[in-house]
């Protein structure tokens, strides 16, 4: 996604040990209109799914899911990364790992939110280890929905979380995927 790219490269920062902040447009301050070009892309890609439920994790993920949704005119669940007293009754669970907190959380949905009967697309706006998406295919595994794909925002693919991912034969479709990234000179490379 071309207009991805552009506004990563003129606005990204890319910081040494492999991150990215893309705060001013995507993970703290959200650009609405570029939301919404994310949202069609989303659309337009996995149109050939049949999707009737967007999963993602909290926090950063959930405005671009929300914004997708409304395309496929489907809702969205959020996995929690904590247990709170609003969760009533039975949860599935796993435990991720998060890159950018360098933190391992147990995430959990509820189960009157997913069913076998979903068919899922999970969205995140980062893919870098994997742990995180890793973990949300299996929360819809075990409740016995299908992963009808995933889809992330930005996706290092220098990292191994993209192969990762597509080993356990699941689609992963990337609006842009950095090949590289240099945090001395700031410099970007995507893939083509």
């Amino acid at each position: 996604m071309k207009l991805l790219q552009e506004r990563i490269r003129k606005d990204g920062m890319v910081k040494n040990g492999n991150v990215l902040k893309v705060d001013s447009f995507l993970n703290h301050q959200m650009d609405m209109d570029l939301f919404n070009e994310i949202g069609k892309e989303f659309k337009r890609i996995f149109s050939d799914c049949e999707i009737n439920k967007i999963l993602t994790i909290e926090a950063s993920g959930i405005g671009i899911a929300c914004i997708a949704a409304q395309y496929f005119k489907v809702p969205v669940v959020f996995a929690k990364k904590a247990q709170s007293i609003n969760i009533e009754g039975e949860v599935y669970s796993t435990k991720i790992e998060s890159f950018t907190h360098r933190k391992t959380y147990d995430v959990i949905v509820s189960k009157k939110f997913l069913s076998k009967e979903d068919k899922v697309l999970i969205i995140d706006d980062f893919l870098a280890n994997g742990c995180a998406l890793a973990g949300l295919v299996e929360l819809v595994r075990s409740a016995g929905a299908t992963v009808e794909g995933t889809g992330i925002v930005i996706e290092k693919g220098f990292q191994n979380g993209g192969d990762m991912i597509r080993s356990m034969g699941v689609r992963l479709e990337s609006l842009a995927i950095i090949e590289s990234m240099n945090g001395e000179d700031g410099s970007i490379i995507f893939r083509d």
